[in-house]
């Protein structure tokens, strides 16, 4: 009876042995994965476009691809007819673009037509961000408009695919930024003077907290093969206002007859 005893006692004392050492190592990897989610900061909450829109973060600025020009028209501010903020545009988006008159716009087909992200997002309204681990929302106040960025790792659609006036979004982070890469977006505004992208436009975002959460800041670069021969970005910032809502945006399209009535 002896011998088997020790026998056992041995097994259990190999037992117990892998027992502290699983323990070990699930205390051991607990402390990783928490620094891991500690390295994505939250963005949720309810943004409005700073006042002053300077100066820009160097470090977003300095990650902008070589051939970028930043225009600076976010917030309030926009061109005048004539100003494209330094883009070089093809010669047929250039002809068209020139054609372009405000009047075009104040009709009753087009008043209430929502413009693409690539200018929608620059705009002076604010917008509230919705995010978790596989799925981040951002809703504008801007023409209601809604974005889903997909955080679980898959890639964009075929080229064949509907494209939207929000496109499809993919995102993921790289240290506190968040990147968001567009495509499938339908042709649409780059600025409000009459100069449109293709719906081969490709976009991409970085977006990052400043230290005191209080900011948020991003850069939106844009390519179009079809349009540009050149790259644009923005610079943009939203000011976090905790407690407030995103208002409906009721776009009425009688609001053209009233323009052109003068009224």
């Amino acid at each position: 009876m002896k011998p088997h005893t020790r026998t056992m006692s041995g097994v259990r004392r190999t037992l117990c042995a892998f027992a502290v050492f699983v323990g070990a190592l699930v205390v051991a990897m607990a402390p990783s994965a928490a620094a891991e989610g500690a390295q994505h900061p939250d963005l949720s909450g309810f943004w409005s476009p700073a006042r002053n829109q300077h100066p820009y973060d160097a470090g977003l600025v300095a990650k902008l691809p070589a051939n970028t020009v930043i225009l600076d028209d976010s917030g309030a501010a926009e061109f005048p007819q004539g100003e494209y903020g330094g883009l070089k545009i093809k010669p047929d988006a250039l002809a068209a673009a020139k054609k372009w008159k405000p009047q075009d716009e104040m009709t009753v087909a087009r008043t209430c037509a929502a413009p693409s992200i690539v200018y929608a997002i620059q705009g002076p309204f604010p917008f509230e961000i919705y995010q978790t681990p596989t799925l981040i929302v951002f809703k504008y106040e801007y023409f209601d408009q809604v974005r889903l960025i997909f955080m679980d790792g898959r890639g964009h659609p075929p080229a064949d695919a509907p494209h939207s006036k929000t496109g499809h979004s993919i995102g993921h982070w790289e240290g506190d930024e968040l990147v968001v890469d567009t495509t499938d977006l339908s042709s649409a505004t780059i600025t409000n003077n009459g100069l449109n992208h293709s719906d081969k436009i490709h976009m991409v975002e970085r977006y990052k907290l400043s230290p005191d959460h209080k900011t948020l800041m991003a850069t939106e670069w844009f390519e179009d093969p079809e349009v540009l021969d050149n790259n644009g970005a923005r610079y943009i910032k939203w000011d976090a206002k905790p407690g407030n809502y995103i208002y409906p945006y009721d776009c009425d399209p009688s609001f053209a007859l009233n323009y052109q009535s003068g009224k």
